[in-house]
């Protein structure tokens, strides 16, 4: 039985990393073989020789002698108790993307685009590598991401030049994302988790992840492409709404509030985010009564948002085919996980590979290991790999582990186009073909990814 329900997995997994080529949505396999692994799970209880006890992160004593009644108790304890755990990052998830899309109902981050005031190809590159590398800790790297190359598409019109920018905003947003608790998902799943802090996170991986975008910015900007300045189309901007300014800063400013809530009162994030998300509400509310002054161009955006106020336009516009993708993945995890298998394939990878790599303190993974897992990020959906990796090992909170599969799984999706969803969300928007991106800007984001895990590796010597 166990072993149906693995090749479950694996056929959604395979459907998942061919949604593309099989024009299937990828939330649709995700719910199906979470579904399918529950119920063969249900189905067949009596069958399994053990069960894992994710609290205590050890296999549960005598599990094959439980009678039946137990079994289905404790199926529905570890059912509830994962769907707990999903939820909290599900929540966390809704709140920050309503808040992005309130900020975007006022027009907020055209406010960002005021920042380029140059028409040199090298600084351009430059200011967006660093815009990507600090919104994506803030805003997560796929809104990044949608930002930076929607305002770069008002900037630069010669889309030859566009897609070596999109290429390095995706690395630089991928970075970005990794010493952040609320700049990537699966950093926010660590955090979560409670197996990194924010503190520490920004410490061990800040210097690392900003070498992983500065190296390939550095050596891009000597390419003959960035040489020279660019055409500049003079184009009348639509009247931005005049709080725009102000939303942006209140909402940036309320979601990097959220781990300062957490480390105060020691509750989940999810709290805090809905705390941020009620007082962003609030002067959302307050602003959108205040009428524009260009009426002509109010009427019109009123009319777009079918008259709805600032708070059900932006939930209604929340990406919730990405939060049911999410559900399905994590929990299809948490079902190898309850069977303990994801516990006996750590165990057997301990054992064998501490000789392929320079053993992680205190741990018995190796170095190698997390390389490539970083590089697995880059094939398939990081998400289920640090959902598996959770399952696996059981070192504590700040355990160097978890940083080093923080940023590996956080910057490795780099290395292909389809390997994160800032770089999917980048082919989608300028239809970067997935050979170009390979030629062009692979090795750049390969030579970023290995000397920012040489740097933790040296300074997680020092910390």
């Amino acid at each position: 039985m166990e072993t149906v329900i693995i090749l479950v997995f694996f056929t959604g997994y395979l459907a998942i990393t061919l949604e593309h080529n099989l024009k299937i949505d990828k939330l649709i396999p995700a719910l199906i073989m979470m579904a399918i692994s529950w119920a063969m799970i249900a189905l067949g209880l009596e069958a399994f020789p053990q069960w894992f006890d994710s609290a205590k992160h050890g296999l549960v004593e005598g599990f094959a002698n439980f009678a039946h009644e137990e079994k289905s108790k404790l199926l529905e304890e570890t059912l509830l108790h994962h769907m707990g755990k999903t939820s909290e990052i599900l929540i966390f998830l809704l709140g920050a993307m309503t808040i992005v899309e309130i900020i975007d109902y006022f027009d907020g981050f055209s406010t960002i685009k005021t920042f380029v005031k140059t028409k040199r190809k090298k600084k351009i590159l430059w200011i967006f590598c660093g815009l990507g590398f600090t919104l994506s800790a803030i805003i997560d790297n796929l809104t990044a991401t949608i930002v930076l190359i929607s305002i770069l598409q008002k900037i630069v019109k010669d889309r030859s030049l566009r897609l070596w920018y999109a290429g390095l905003i995706v690395i630089a947003a991928n970075a970005g994302g990794a010493w952040s608790p609320i700049g990537d998902v699966t950093t926010t799943m660590l955090w979560i988790a409670n197996k990194v802090s924010s503190d520490h996170l920004f410490v061990y991986l800040f210097l690392p992840s900003l070498i992983c975008v500065a190296l390939p910015a550095f050596i891009a900007s000597m390419m003959p492409v960035f040489r020279g300045n660019i055409d500049v189309e003079e184009t009348e901007d639509k009247p931005r709404h005049r709080f725009s300014s102000t939303m942006l800063y209140i909402g940036l400013g309320s979601i990097i509030f959220v781990p300062v809530f957490k480390m105060i009162t020691h509750l989940p994030p999810y709290v805090g985010m809905m705390l941020s998300l009620g007082v962003v509400a609030i002067f959302a509310e307050i602003y959108s009564s205040s009428k524009f002054t260009i009426s002509d161009f109010a009427a019109r955006e009123e009319e777009k948002k079918g008259h709805h106020g600032p708070i059900h336009t932006s939930l209604s516009k929340i990406e919730l085919p990405s939060i049911l993708f999410f559900l399905g993945i994590l929990m299809a995890v948490a079902a190898l996980e309850s069977l303990g298998i994801l516990f006996n394939f750590a165990t057997t990878l301990k054992e064998s590979t501490p000789m392929l790599g320079t053993e992680l303190h205190h741990t018995g993974v190796s170095d190698l290991v997390v390389l490539l897992l970083g590089v697995a990020s880059a094939v398939i959906d990081n998400v289920p790999l640090v959902a598996a990796s959770l399952g696996m090992f059981s070192e504590p909170m700040d355990n160097e582990l978890w940083h080093f599969v923080a940023y590996a799984a956080g910057t490795g999706g780099s290395m292909l186009i389809i390997g994160s969803a800032a770089g999917v969300v980048a082919m989608g928007m300028e239809k970067i073909d997935f050979f170009w991106y390979l030629k062009k800007i692979s090795w750049l984001a390969l030579i970023g990814f290995l000397a920012g895990a040489a740097t933790f590796m040296f300074t997680r010597t020092i910390f």
